[in-house]
């Protein structure tokens, strides 16, 4: 009976390591410049270079978006968090987000929030960060 218990202990023990190792595998991960204009060439290839479906593609391969709930505020936050305005970011995120809303047109609506946020400071922000690539050559 004992040796019984011991072995259920150890097997679910190996279970709960296996499913933490698991989730600790995919972690998001902060993208580089240079990532993220690798995932740009393979989206822009696979969406024939169409602008709305190319920015869908590439977000979504960095982890930023899903088609259920839109932009991840909270990532895209700590990607530009050496600029010290995390709250406000992720509240301009949010309200495009809401305001962009549309699960019939995924691509227009990620599109659309997209020029929504960016159209203030976080946009010359996006242009900075992009330009690392530029400076890494």
């Amino acid at each position: 009976m004992n040796y019984l218990r011991l072995e259920i202990i150890c097997w679910s023990c190996l279970l709960i390591a296996m499913a933490v190792s698991t989730e600790a595998a995919s972690v998001w991960k902060l993208p580089t410049a240079q990532m993220v204009y690798e995932d740009l060439e393979k989206c822009r290839q696979e969406s024939l270079e169409e602008d709305a479906p190319t920015l869908r593609c590439l977000v979504k391969k960095m982890g930023l978006w899903t088609d259920e709930s839109g932009y991840n505020a909270r990532r895209i936050a700590k990607i530009f968090a050496g600029h010290n305005q995390m709250e406000e970011l992720m509240l301009v995120v949010e309200h495009c987000n809401r305001k962009e809303q549309d699960t019939s047109h995924l691509d227009d609506w990620a599109f659309l929030a997209y020029r929504c946020a960016t159209s203030g400071q976080f946009g010359h922000w996006v242009k900075e960060f992009m330009s690392q690539k530029e400076v890494e050559r």
